[in-house]
C-alpha cells in the first residue's frame, strides 16, 4: 500500500521516479479504508530531504500511511523556502486537538548546545508532552533521541571528542525485540552526531531496554517497555549520499572534519560510496509502523 502525502509535495516526484508507490491526497479520498494518520516532526534545516528519506522508508509496508508535516513556531528555517512551509506544514496550535497513530521526531543540528538552549526548547517539550495522550507511539531520531531520553527520563548527553561520522557496524542485545525483527545479527547504520548517550545511564532507568549497540558507535537503539517510545540515535533514514554531502558541506565551510569512517571505498573521497545499509533501514521503520504503531492503536483513534 502506498504512503499518502499532499499534492504537489517535491518528495512526490522523487519517489515515483524510483518506482515507489505513493498516492496524493486527492486519489486515497476516493479508497474506503482507514489509514494510519503519521505526524512528522521535522527539525532538520533542509526539510524538502529530511521528507524525501522519510517517506521513502515509510512507503514500503502494506499499511497506507496518512503524513501530516510539522514544524515549529518558535523557529524559523532558513534553508526552506518560506513558501513550502506555509504550503505543506502544519503548526501545533493547528494539530493539537487532532490524535495521531504515530509520530517522528527527527534530529537537528543542535546538539552542541544545552537542551534549555535551543529556542524551541520550550515548543518541543509540550508536544511531546501531548504524544502521551494523543499519540499511539513515536520514534525519536538522533538529537531527537537524546532530547526526548532527557526530558522523559532524565538521561544525559555528553559531548565526544570528534564526531561520531560514518557508517558503524551494530549488534542485537535482544533480537527478539519486535523493533528488530528479522534484522542480521550484525548491520550497518550511519552516524553523524557531535553528542552521545551513554549505556550506564540508560540501564539505571527500569523503564528503558536498549536493544541494539555498537562497539564503535555506542548505543543505539532503546525502547521503552510499554511500546511507546523509540529512540534511535543513528540516520537509518540517510540515503546513500548524505553523509558525502555533509562531508563536503563541512570541508566548504573549513571545518576540521575528517572523512566518514567505512564509507568511501578505500577511504577515498573522490569515489562513489556505496548504501549497504537500506535493507536494515527498511525493516526499522516497516516493524515501527506493524508492532509499535499500527497492532497498537485503536481503529477509531478518536
Amino acid at each position: 500500500m502506498p504512503v499518502n502525502i499532499p499534492d504537489n509535495l517535491p518528495a512526490l516526484d522523487v519517489l515515483k521516479e524510483e518506482n515507489i508507490f505513493v498516492m496524493t491526497e486527492s486519489r486515497a479520498i476516493h479508497q474506503d479504508i482507514r489509514p494510519l494518520r503519521l505526524l512528522i516532526l521535522n527539525l532538520m534545516p533542509v526539510k524538502i530531504t529530511t521528507e524525501t528519506h522519510l517517506l521513502r522508508m515509510l512507503s514500503n509496508t502494506p499499511l497506507q500511511v496518512e503524513v501530516t508535516l510539522l514544524n515549529t513556531l518558535s523557529h524559523t528555517s532558513k534553508n526552506t523556502p518560506i513558501e513550502h512551509l506555509q504550503t505543506f506544514y502544519k503548526t501545533f496550535d493547528e494539530i493539537e486537538h487532532k490524535r495521531f497513530d504515530g509520530l517522528i521526531i527527527t534530529g537537528a543540528p543542535v546538539e552542541l548546545l544545552r537542551f534549555e538552549e535551543v529556542d524551541y526548547w520550550d515548543e518541543l517539550k509540550k508536544i511531546m508532552d501531548w504524544a502521551e495522550h494523543n499519540v499511539t507511539s513515536t520514534l525519536y531520531i538522533c538529537w531527537a533521541a537524546q532530547a526526548g531520553l532527557y526530558y522523559h527520563y532524565g538521561v544525559p548527553k555528553y559531548e565526544l571528542q570528534q564526531k561520531m561520522f560514518g557508517i558503524f557496524t551494530h549488534t542485537l542485545n535482544n533480537p527478539k525485540a519486535p523493533i528488530v525483527r528479522s534484522f542480521d545479527d550484525e548491520f550497518l547504520v550511519p552516524h553523524s552526531r557531535y553528542t552521545e548517550i551513554r549505556r550506564e545511564d540508560i540501564i539505571k532507568v527500569p523503564r528503558l531496554e536498549i536493544v541494539s549497540e555498537s562497539a564503535m558507535a555506542g548505543v543505539y537503539l532503546v525502547r521503552d517497555l510499554e511500546k511507546r517510545r523509540i529512540f534511535v540515535t543513528g540516520h537509518s533514514e540517510y540515503d546513500a549520499e548524505t553523509l558525502k554531502e555533509e562531508y563536503e558541506r563541512d570541508l566548504a565551510k573549513g571545518m576540521d572534519i575528517q572523512v566518514p569512517y567505512n564509507y568511501f571505498p578505500g577511504d577515498d573521497p573522490s569515489q562513489t560510496p556505496f548504501m549497504r545499509w537500506k535493507s536494515h533501514a527498511g525493516l526499522l521503520f516497516s516493524n515501527w509502523l506493524n508492532y509499535y504503531v499500527y497492532q497498537e492503536t485503536p481503529y477509531d483513534i478518536d
